[in-house]
């Protein structure tokens, strides 16, 4: 995106020189369109007046660039730079002490104020515009603000629109944790069809972490048809118990294990073998407890077979897999796998596992009765994937 930029507007201000002459100063305009002014003394023949130029000019500047301001002569004390809507940009004065810039870019659509000082106490200001975006970015995060969630539970962001300058959009998210947990970020595919980027450690969490995510975007192009981002976002969580669900396809059993120990099992019955209609094996995550919903087999590409209220019902991929109640099916429990793809149990243990479980516990699912292993995006399915590979599916890497 570029446009003319405008000569920027600055006012001087001295303590030094007479009212009348710091009148003048404060109304001055730089002299054309170069960064900077030359530095004129004042009648007294004293120091010159503080100047300063800023990279970004006018009414119509180009966001996500950083702000710098350069210094005609001197050292900078100061810089301050402060947006309309709120807030302000952090930056650094370089060594020698002649310019500053920004640690974060300039966001699309703001008013920005400079204001600066010298180290002999003069000041100067400035003031830029920047263009607004023609197309917004947005986001949706998981899990969400301050709740507990499971030991398997990944930090998961879904971006409304296509993400090309994924480096630009990583090297914004921060994450942080209360006991140093490393983990890295991985983009994929969500299967909604969106780009997304989901923040593993290397192995489950550990109970009791502490984790919060600083999404820092605004001010970022997200590249071709995707827009730009122009808030920030944020969100806390904590890891609770360690809990795993073992489910066991061949041998139609599942278990509940918390902190190593098993607190309860059922007989269930799995996915037909053979189809469409088999289970998923390896590691899903729990997504989402909930509760009775209709569950039509025409929104899963499975025809007319069925058309209910399921009860208990505990999601596990988006293709809809779930753990539910099944008392329909009570013939085949603990002996034979003849579901839609789900793992049914009776309404008493799909009550009792639907008690103990919490959103983010991961289920472990083995045996030979599947139609293939959970797909990264089907859900959160990162743990079906070597550390190895999800880091270099990072685009820092």
């Amino acid at each position: 995106m570029s446009s003319a930029r405008p000569r920027s507007h600055r006012r001087t201000a001295l303590t030094a020189v007479p009212a009348a002459l710091l009148a003048a100063a404060l109304t001055a305009c730089s002299g054309g369109g170069a960064a900077g002014s030359a530095a004129q003394e004042d009648g007294d023949g004293k120091a010159p007046a503080t100047s300063i130029s800023v990279n970004l000019q006018g009414e119509a500047a180009a966001p996500g660039e950083p702000v710098k301001v350069t210094l005609a002569h001197g050292k900078l004390k100061t810089v301050s730079v402060t947006a309309d809507k709120g807030g302000a940009l952090a930056g650094k004065i370089s060594a020698d002490g002649r310019s500053w810039t920004s640690e974060r870019v300039a966001a699309p659509g703001t008013a920005y104020t400079v204001a600066a000082q010298d180290a002999d106490g003069g000041s100067d200001r400035a003031t830029f515009t920047t263009t607004e975006a023609e197309k917004v970015n947005k986001l949706s995060l998981a899990p969400g603000k301050d709740t507990t969630v499971g030991i398997a539970q990944p930090l998961s962001i879904v971006f409304d629109h296509p993400v090309k300058n994924k480096a630009a959009v990583e090297k914004g998210l921060k994450v942080s944790t209360s006991n140093g947990t490393e983990g890295s970020w991985g983009w994929l595919q969500d299967h909604s069809g969106k780009d997304r980027v989901d923040w593993r450690p290397e192995e489950y969490w550990k109970p009791g972490t502490k984790v919060t995510l600083a999404a820092e975007l605004n001010g970022i192009d997200t590249g071709e048809d995707g827009g730009w981002f122009v808030r920030d976002y944020a969100t806390t969580f904590t890891i609770g118990a360690a809990q795993v669900v073992k489910v066991d396809l061949d041998g139609h059993r599942l278990t509940l294990h918390r902190d190593g120990e098993q607190v309860f099992q059922a007989p269930m019955s799995a996915g037909t073998p053979g189809g469409k209609k088999a289970s998923w094996r390896g590691t899903a995550v729990l997504m989402s407890k909930e509760g009775t919903i209709n569950m039509n087999s025409e929104t899963v590409g499975l025809g007319d077979a069925y058309d209910k209220m399921v009860d208990y019902s505990m999601r596990l991929t988006w293709s809809g897999m779930y753990a539910h109640a099944a008392p329909w099916n009570a013939r085949y429990f603990g002996n034979a796998n003849r579901s839609s793809g789900c793992l049914g149990m009776s309404d008493a243990n799909a009550a009792a596992l639907y008690d103990q479980v919490r959103v983010g516990d991961p289920f472990e699912i083995t045996g030979a009765d599947a139609k293939g292993t959970v797909a990264e995006g089907n859900g959160y399915g990162a743990w079906n994937v070597s550390w190895t590979d999800w880091q270099a599916k990072s685009a820092l890497t």
